[in-house]
């Protein structure tokens, strides 16, 4: 994955803001990020970083970690709106940006508000999505966390920062539709950790409910578009949307807070219509890409004759020997399914090399596996592989036996000069694939 290079830019106070820019179109685009961030470890989670190459598709997109998160300079006390205000401005100026959209999400928001509000020459649009605009209760203004619902949540912070519970805890709570993804909760679990320590996390919390930007809404003179999915606060997202003189207000399906979770292209495709007047519709990159599937041989079998507590050891035993062999071998681990995995590589023999290394892996565990490989062209959507060569690796995976590699004629091609060998395995009809499919073993060793 090509990452773009992290620089650093410094503020007036003598604050140094960790910042990356992506992508040259004619528009540049800021990107305020809510709560917790961390512009390096952003990139491991493919669908967001997919979301930021989605945005960098129309657009040159400034990311950056505001002062006290990330690999932006820890400071001493929670950063007031003002200095997260510099924050931005200094992030531009050092990226040559004379004016922007401004894009604030979620607690961001409040930042790009104020940002708009104070600096309209330097202001092409604002952008808001899952914003507030008072982080507490109020009689007029119900939608706030009330003073011992903040306490309960702090205390918890300081409790079980940085453990798997209490990660997941913050993703059903933010993230409901997607709360049970394997892959979301490992990232997003070590996300939280790089990103803050506990006592900034507390900070941030206690300085979130102290926000209230309800006076300045009326003051935003700059082109502004409000986005929210239905089932998260959208009243409240109204509300913001109705005290800003002309601003568009536009509600998404769904209940997931985070931008880069469910119908992530959603959101860029409003805001390039929103700046450029063009919507494209989904987006979907193209790539060459080799597929892997594999999964135990034989698991009903053994997960009755093992229990379910000897079973999900062994599992996870499995999980782990797969995980370190994609490691070793560059894998991209795309889905896991109970006992399989659906992997995806820039190249066929470091995937016919993986699949070998997990075959002799796990064999040391008292299971084999079965695993199939197939390279062609891929639809990435949300960061993932999809389309006809992820079903035609799925089907070839299905044909091989215990132990055996199987793959298509296109990766044993691909491979020619490798040192890798090969026997002919005979043609197959691969279940709702077209045509007959000539398939190959690999030999080992």
């Amino acid at each position: 994955m090509n990452v773009p290079e992290i620089r650093y830019a410094k503020t007036s106070d003598g604050v140094h803001i960790a910042y990356q820019v992506l992508g040259d179109a004619e528009i540049d685009l800021v990107h305020v990020h809510g709560w917790v961030h961390n512009v390096a470890y952003a990139w491991e989670y493919p669908p967001l970083a997919h979301y930021y190459r989605r945005l960098a598709s129309f657009s040159r997109l400034l990311l950056f970690d505001r002062r006290g998160v990330g690999l932006s300079d820890r400071v001493s006390d929670a950063p007031t709106l003002e200095a997260r205000m510099d924050d931005i401005r200094a992030v531009m100026d050092a990226a040559g940006s004379e004016r922007a959209a401004v894009f604030g999400s979620s607690e961001g928001g409040s930042t790009a508000s104020l940002f708009a509000a104070t600096y309209p020459e330097r202001t092409i649009a604002l952008i808001m999505y899952g914003a507030y605009a008072r982080g507490g209760w109020a009689p007029d203004y119900p939608w706030g966390n009330k003073p011992e619902e903040v306490e309960r949540e702090i205390e918890e912070v300081e409790r079980s920062w940085g453990t798997q519970s209490y990660s997941d805890e913050v993703l059903r709570e933010i993230v409901p539709d997607r709360a049970r993804d394997d892959a979301l909760r490992r990232w997003w679990a070590d996300y939280m950790r790089v990103s803050a320590s506990p006592a900034a996390a507390v900070a941030l919390e206690r300085m979130a409910v102290d926000i209230d930007i309800r006076d300045v809404l009326p003051t935003i003179r700059v082109p502004t578009l409000v986005l929210n999915r239905a089932e998260d606060a959208a009243d409240e997202a109204r509300y913001i949307a109705e005290r800003i003189h002309g601003a568009r207000y536009v509600e998404l399906p769904g209940a997931d807070h985070l931008a880069f979770v469910g119908t992530t292209d959603l959101i860029p495709d409003e805001i390039e219509d929103f700046l450029t007047g063009v919507r494209r519709g989904p987006y979907a990159d193209r790539v060459l890409a080799t597929v892997l599937f594999t999964d135990i041989v034989g698991s009903t079998e053994m997960q009755g004759r093992l229990g379910d507590r000897g079973w999900k050891e062994l599992v996870e035993r499995h999980h782990a020997a797969v995980r370190s062999a994609l490691g070793h071998w560059r894998g991209v681990e795309n889905d896991t399914a109970g006992d399989g995995f659906y992997a995806t590589f820039d190249g066929p023999a470091r995937a016919i090399n993986c699949a070998l290394e997990i075959t002799e892996r796990v064999r040391d565990l008292g299971i084999e596996v079965r695993a199939g490989i197939h390279t062609g062209e891929c639809e990435v959507i949300e960061g993932k592989c999809g389309g006809l060569t992820v079903s035609i690796g799925a089907r070839v995976a299905a044909k091989a036996g215990p132990s055996e590699v199987l793959v298509s004629r296109t990766v044993k091609d691909l491979t020619a000069g490798s040192g890798l060998a090969f026997e002919d395995a005979d043609e197959h009809e691969l279940k709702g694939v077209p045509d007959r499919w000539h398939l190959y073993r690999v030999v080992s060793g």
